[in-house]
């Protein structure tokens, strides 16, 4: 037996709060995040960072978006330099993407003010809600782990 504190908040009020919490948050985030670049091109971006050269259908996956849809994202990726795109040296009908340096100075020039927002909020915070919130991330990443 755990000597954990009983659950006081309805499950369902406080995943309401949550929710509403970590929108609040990802605007925010969003705001500080590269001009001129959108949300959803931002994240195809990250993801071709994360997963390295891909095809535009593992991109698909990834971002669960539609063939047609990613094609016109990936273009305008390639418009503004931040990724390139290759055709496979076996099967010329595959396309491969991957994030140039451009792109990766932009990744890096985004993630660094995000960080640097977040950090100057979290400095104005108690010790104990820091530990807090550092608890709070891990759960966060369970939370988002796979595709449920």
């Amino acid at each position: 037996m755990t000597d954990m504190p009983p659950v006081t908040a309805d499950v369902t009020e406080l995943a309401s709060r949550l929710r509403l919490g970590v929108t609040r948050l990802a605007r925010k985030l969003r705001q500080k995040g590269e001009p001129g670049v959108t949300p959803a091109l931002f994240s195809a971006l990250s993801a071709i960072d994360r997963g390295g050269p891909m095809t535009i259908g593992e991109l698909c996956t990834a971002e669960q978006v539609q063939p047609p849809t990613m094609t016109r994202m990936v273009a305008a990726l390639v418009e503004a330099g931040l990724v390139a795109r290759e055709p496979d040296a076996l099967d010329r009908r595959v396309a491969w993407v991957r994030v140039t340096r451009e792109g990766v100075k932009l990744l890096q020039r985004s993630r660094g003010r995000k960080d640097a927002y977040l950090a100057k909020r979290m400095r104005s915070l108690e010790p104990d809600q820091l530990t807090v919130l550092e608890e709070a991330a891990g759960i966060l990443e369970r939370l988002t782990e796979g595709s449920s």
